[in-house]
């Protein structure tokens, strides 16, 4: 059963400038960001998910943890971060659209920190902001049924990713299928849900920038449970997924050594032999000198092996 939402003109315009931002991403070959960058991502993320919860520990914090370092700060909120580490640890492994590893998640995420992790709730819940309680959950009998349904959704539609992991995020968090854990999970599965799509957004700070905009994420699903379907999250959290993608394009990065070109060729080179002329069409940004630097370098330090000369010259990768 389809989640209630309509897909409007700002939707579509918001999934255009995405596909457009992702196309400058891939030409420019950010696409898979350098180690040390994607650990400083992921330690952004995680203490993103976990301040809105309320967790207090920082960047250093959680890096130091990351390197088995002693960290005084309080046991919960310690356990939180180590959880989330482990789960982030996984993420390439979880399928998107298995009700049995959103559970697995969810057990490691919240495990020492509920009795019922892994288990969808079956008592009465709401969401309490100050004293009034902001959003009261479908009755615990109903989540099982729901939360079938909301995976089904994922199994089964062809609604385009982008759209179908905001929808998801947004029901998730209206469901409440848990009894604690259910926002660090909705951000968690909404990226998993992406990577499908495409493998860099594992490593776009989506989440950083929901921290930053915490109230307009919480309006926003305020204003879906308001209007009775997802749209108005579902268009906030495209926007927040064009900014995150604008920080990649603009963010100030080294240029590409020739070892980093020759390595993203060789991953998209699958084995193949291969002539200047294919090494240029990649790297369009280039000259033919560079380009012959490159290869020269790389069969100096045995990278790749040469074959022919002048103009039949071949090169494939050892």
């Amino acid at each position: 059963m389809k989640p209630p939402y309509e897909i409007t003109p700002a939707i579509l315009k918001l999934v255009s400038s995405i596909s457009e931002r992702i196309g400058e991403i891939n030409a420019s070959h950010l696409i898979k960001p350098q180690t040390e960058l994607r650990k400083k991502n992921k330690i952004k993320t995680i203490q993103s998910s976990l301040e809105i919860e309320g967790n207090t520990l920082t960047i250093e914090q959680i890096t130091a943890l990351l390197e088995n370092k002693r960290v005084i700060a309080p046991a919960k909120d310690i356990l939180e971060v180590k959880n989330a580490i482990k789960v982030y640890d996984k993420i390439q492994g979880y399928n998107f659209s298995s009700i049995n590893d959103f559970k697995r998640a969810h057990k490691l995420l919240m495990n020492g920190l509920i009795d019922s992790a892994g288990e969808f709730r079956k008592t009465e819940v709401g969401v309490v902001k100050g004293s009034k309680v902001q959003h009261l959950a479908p009755p615990g009998p109903m989540v099982n049924g729901l939360m079938k349904d909301l995976f089904q959704y994922l199994k089964e539609t062809d609604e385009l990713p982008l759209i179908k992991s905001c929808a998801f995020h947004y029901e998730l968090e209206f469901i409440h299928p848990f009894v604690d854990g259910n926002g660090r999970m909705g951000r968690l599965w909404q990226t998993i849900i992406l990577m499908r799509y495409n493998p860099l957004f594992e490593y776009l700070p989506v989440e950083s920038i929901v921290k930053e905009k915490q109230e307009a994420y919480y309006l926003a699903l305020s204003k879906s449970d308001k209007s009775g379907q997802a749209t108005p999250f579902i268009e906030f959290m495209l926007m927040i997924i064009r900014e995150a993608l604008d920080l990649v394009l603009n963010s100030q990065r080294p240029s590409l050594s020739n070892q980093d070109r020759l390595m993203i060729f060789k991953e998209k080179n699958m084995g193949k032999e291969f002539s200047r002329q294919d090494y240029l069409k990649q790297f369009k940004e280039i000259s033919s000198a560079t380009a012959s630097r490159d290869l020269k370098h790389g069969v100096d330090n045995g990278m790749l092996r040469k074959t022919g000369e002048k103009r039949l010259t071949t090169y494939k990768f050892d």
